[in-house]
């Protein structure tokens, strides 16, 4: 019986150690595939910082420019996209979290949510073109700015929803026993202690919608010029990276390494503040 029982513990020890083995294998693999990405993109478009990126437009084929409008341009419609998901978004976090927690509308809104969550962006952009580009008649940043709100949308929702569900219900009991009434618990108790997990929810929305190509190819589409004018087609850096990559001119593929290092740091830092502020507020807790 003892023989046996070793047999079984050397049998599991081996399948132990092949699991450990195929698993360090698998990620030293993958980090070394990152850092070859990431290691490529800043040795290329390190090359092409200068203060003309950030001052000059997009360049015509065969001539110097710089990513003026097409920074400008993702900027404007990253913004309208956040200020138009983002409110939508913790107000249903806080319906589904506050008052329709175990509701068959919840759970439905949560299942549409999750399809949201999980569905190509280039579904997103298909359907603002039917229903802005194709009404309107034209492309536009107005249209770009909404297909980026549809991704922001399911990120906040969820997260929202989340952030809201690990505050303790003593805390709202607490509130509501000397007498506030329900939006001020959730207002001036909930959201002050889920305040830094909603935040992370922003930033990583934010992050996802940041280099997004296929909704704005096919909402803002692209100009080559500096345009200010939101109801027209606009510059933005993922379409740029999309077009100056493909093209035989090396002057637009050096800026379109420069423009993919841009977005990726970008990504970084949102990334790097949202790991920060989860950690601080793991902290707090």
């Amino acid at each position: 019986m003892q023989n046996l029982d070793m047999g079984r513990y050397n049998r599991r020890r081996r399948v132990s150690s092949l699991l450990m083995i195929g698993s360090w294998f698998a990620a030293i693999t993958g980090m070394a595939i990152l850092g070859l990405i990431l290691f490529t993109l800043f040795w290329r478009g390190v090359g092409g910082l200068n203060l003309a990126v950030f001052t000059e437009s997009t360049p015509p084929p065969g001539a110097a420019g710089g990513l003026l409008n097409a920074i400008y341009g993702s900027v404007m419609m990253t913004v309208l996209g956040t200020a138009l998901g983002t409110p939508l978004g913790i107000l249903a976090g806080t319906w589904m979290a506050e008052y329709g927690r175990n509701s068959r509308l919840a759970t439905v809104i949560r299942f549409i949510n999750d399809i949201l969550l999980s569905a190509p962006s280039i579904v997103i952009g298909l359907f603002v073109y039917e229903v802005m580009v194709v009404t309107m008649g034209h492309f536009s940043a107005w249209a770009g700015g909404c297909a980026l709100a549809l991704l922001v949308l399911p990120v906040v929702v969820r997260t929202t929803e989340d952030m809201l569900l690990l505050v303790p219900d003593g805390l709202r009991e607490a509130a509501s026993a000397l007498g506030s009434p329900r939006w001020m618990v959730i207002s001036r108790v909930c959201y002050r202690a889920a305040k830094a997990g909603m935040v992370t929810g922003v930033l990583l929305a934010v992050a996802r919608v940041t280099g997004e190509t296929a909704p704005l190819l096919f909402t803002a589409l692209n100009n080559q010029f500096m345009s200010t004018d939101m109801n027209a087609p606009m510059a933005n850096l993922p379409v740029v990276i999309f077009q100056f990559a493909l093209s035989p001119y090396p002057e637009w593929q050096q800026l379109a390494w420069t423009a993919a290092l841009l977005i990726t740091v970008t990504v970084l830092v949102l990334n790097i503040v949202a790991r920060a502020l989860s950690s601080s507020r793991l902290k707090k807790d």
